[in-house]
Formats: structure tokens, sequence, C-alpha cells
């Protein structure tokens, strides 16, 4: 499968402006690319002012996506403030090229800032697409790692954030970490520039292979890369080093 992955500043609170300058940097992307990786919040930046900038499914981001994954005969993964009734998430939305869609609630919610202001998930979501199982998962996540374990359920492991420079050390260290526990091609997709909250951010989106190497790296440069994911090559390792079958049971309270 061949995945392309999307690095650049988000506009503060603007959709229409995002959602511009996003179309101009997909119609950039090859028609062969199977998916295509957008940050996290990626018409509005990380904002607490969810009433402010939610959308339904009614909404401009969500008809967006839906049209670009329909032109583009790919798959598009984003996430967005999203209004449910009145309870506003973090919700990432997986658009398939045939236009229906799947997604994701964030489980883990940062500090007050989403905390007071957004609603958190309560279920993991593996979605398959081209014989890839695939779960997608958001920024402060990936410093849960139980959250993330796979029980031989997924083959894809993706992270999408706004995670400022400041920690981006952990963001390296932690998104290798979850490639080799779990023994999957991981990828993570972050921004640069910097926000309304005064927070900054230097990218460092990576393609990490299931063995912990780094394939693709990108510093603090707006960026579109491509990479292919060989699926047999991953199922060869994960048989002939066969560390899940070692793995201790559990299950998540919520």
């Amino acid at each position: 499968m061949k995945i392309s992955t999307i690095q650049t500043q988000l506009f503060w609170e603007d959709i229409d402006a995002n959602l511009f300058y996003f179309n101009k940097l997909i119609n950039k992307i090859d028609s062969q690319t199977d998916l295509i990786i957008l940050p996290e919040m990626f018409t509005t930046g990380f904002t607490p002012n969810a009433s402010k900038v939610a959308e339904n499914e009614n909404g401009k981001a969500f008809n967006w996506l839906k049209n670009k994954a329909l032109e583009r005969k790919a798959a598009i993964l984003a996430s967005i403030i999203f209004n449910e009734n009145g309870i506003y998430k973090n919700r990432l939305i997986f658009v398939k090229p045939d236009g229906s869609s799947e997604y994701y609630d964030k489980r883990h919610l940062f500090g007050t800032t989403e905390k007071n202001a957004l609603t958190a998930g309560k279920n993991r979501k593996i979605i398959e697409y081209k014989n890839w199982r695939i779960l997608p998962l958001i920024c402060y996540d990936l410093r849960f790692p139980v959250w993330s374990r796979c029980k031989n359920d997924y083959d894809l492991l993706i992270y999408i954030a706004n995670w400022p420079s400041k920690r981006i050390a952990h963001w390296r260290t932690l998104l290798q970490a979850r490639a080799i526990e779990n023994q999957c091609y991981t990828i993570g997709v972050n921004r640069i520039g910097n926000d309304g909250n005064g927070y900054q951010y230097n990218g460092n989106s990576l393609i990490i292979s299931p063995k912990g190497e780094i394939l693709n790296s990108i510093n603090e440069t707006e960026s579109i890369e491509n990479q292919i994911l060989n699926k047999s090559e991953q199922d060869n390792y994960r048989h002939f080093f066969a560390i899940q079958a070692d793995a201790d049971k559990f299950n998540i309270e919520l």
C-alpha cells in the first residue's frame, strides 16, 4: 500500500483557509497513492474553543474530506472537532475512496485544554482497507501503550498529532517503541508552525518499520512524503520472531 503524509502549518481556527491550503497540497500527490494522512485538528489547530469551530457530518470539513476521497480515489485520514448533538469530540475520520467513512474518538484527552472542552471516546477502532487492518489514534494516545497493544488484530498503527516542539524527543522515541513492541509499521504525522495557544511545533513526522527502523523522517519543514508499505514482509517478520505468542493477556477497564 502506498501512503502519503502531509506535514504543514495550520491556520488558527480558520476552516476555510485550511481547506483551501490542504486542497492545494493534496493536488500535488500522485494518483497512485492509496491513503493520505493529515494532522490532528487539521481545519483549526489544537483549539479549546470547541463550540466556535465544531462541525457535524453536514459541515464543510466532513464534506470536503468525502469529496476529496472520491475525487482522488484514495482514502483520507484526519481529525476535526466534531459536534455530536451538543457533545464535542476530537474525532478522527477515515474516508474511503467510495465516500463511506468510519471514525475514532480520541480516548486520552490532554490536560485541561481538552478535558474542559471535549468528551473522551471509549472504543478503539480497527479499520479494514486494502487488506490492511489499521488502528488510527490521536496525539496524546501515544503515551499509553496498553491502548495500542496489538493482539494480532491490526497491521498498521497511525498517530496524527499537534505535538509541541518542547516534547518532540518523546514523540520520536515513543513512536519507535510502539513500532517495536507491536511489530508493525507505525506512522506519526505532526504539524509545524505556531498556534493561538502560543505553542510551537516542529513536525518530525515519521514512518517506522515493524523492526523500529526509521524509513522516513521530516524535520521542521512543510513536506509531502510517500512510502510503500509491504505487508508480506511484516507478516514474515511477525511469523519468524513471534513475540505476540508470549504477550500478557489483559482487559482494559474504562
